[in-house]
């Protein structure tokens, strides 16, 4: 198995870890970060597959922006969900 490979199967793992914790979650604050995470390591994905100009945009909008968004919704509406 190439290491090329490896880093793919490394990746796949991460995401799944993400998405399974974000889904298992009743903590909206602690959702928004792992969903940030999840954002970070498809950046990752996306780097790593020579698509420097989608990874940045995945960080900007789904790192940044969206997660912003997130924890000021969650400031106004309450941090359990019910």
């Amino acid at each position: 198995m190439a290491a090329a490979d490896l880093f793919d199967l490394a990746v796949l793992v991460l995401m799944i870890i993400c998405v399974v914790s974000i889904a298992r979650t009743r903590d909206l604050v602690k959702a928004s970060v792992l969903f940030s995470v999840y954002s970070l390591v498809l950046c990752l994905l996306w780097v790593h597959r020579s698509a420097p100009d989608v990874a940045m945009t995945e960080a900007a909008v789904g790192a940044g922006i969206t997660v912003a968004l997130f924890l000021y919704v969650i400031t106004r509406v309450g941090r359990q969900e019910k």
